[in-house]
């Protein structure tokens, strides 16, 4: 009789839950310390201590951009990776939705949702990116799925037939990333001093009398 054992799948299962959730909390801790010391300040020693792992797991895990990605990732929708706007709780909820006066509302919500936790990391992608051609390839690309996004919940309102059609469709949706972009939101909030409140009725208001049909 063979002495060796087959794995059973309840244990690599364990394994596997066990390596997500240290994922999880390494991606976390890297926020955390991108959003307060930046990119450049930032350590993989920084994030194990904060995640309470050693710098070895911390280095599996990633390069620091491949984090930071991560980080931005899971801060704006909670889910690593290319992920469709409607697969998302964000989303799912955005489609129970019947007229444009409750859509600008929700959006209001959501963007709020969105941005605050992600803006400190996502400003440490804009730093870093005057410093690193890696960064500002990263940045490039996350803007772009951003812009695809985006011109993914315009498509939704068009059929809908909430679009105002007086304007391009192109610049409805350039119109609609500055309006929801985290740097309007680190302006208005961060710089401005407004409220959450007002950033809300903000961008409600201004997606309301922009993007929507009178």
């Amino acid at each position: 009789m063979s002495t060796s054992e087959t794995p059973r799948p309840y244990r690599s299962e364990l394994r596997r839950q066990q390596a997500a959730e240290t994922r999880r909390r390494v991606v976390e801790a890297a926020a955390e310390t991108f959003a307060r010391h930046g990119y450049q300040a930032t350590t993989f020693e920084k994030i194990a201590k904060r995640a309470g792992v050693s710098v070895v797991t911390v280095q599996k895990l990633g390069t620091k951009p491949a984090l930071l990605q991560a980080a931005v990732e899971i801060t704006a929708f909670g889910v690593e990776g290319e992920t469709d706007l409607f697969a998302t709780d964000v989303g799912r909820a955005l489609l129970q939705i019947h007229d444009p006066d409750t859509f600008a509302q929700f959006l209001g919500s959501a963007m709020l949702a969105i941005n605050a936790p992600s803006a400190g990391v996502w400003m440490a992608v804009g730093v870093g990116a005057h410093g690193s051609a890696e960064l500002r390839e990263l940045q490039a690309t996350m803007l772009r799925l951003i812009r695809g996004q985006v011109e993914h919940v315009l498509d939704h309102v068009a059929r809908r037939g909430w679009l105002r059609q007086d304007v391009p469709f192109d610049d409805l949706v350039e119109a609609s990333c500055v309006i929801t972009s985290i740097d309007a939101y680190v302006r208005f909030v961060e710089r401005d001093g407004r409220s959450p409140a007002q950033y809300t009725a903000f961008v409600t208001r201004t997606i309301r009398e922009t993007i929507l049909a009178a």
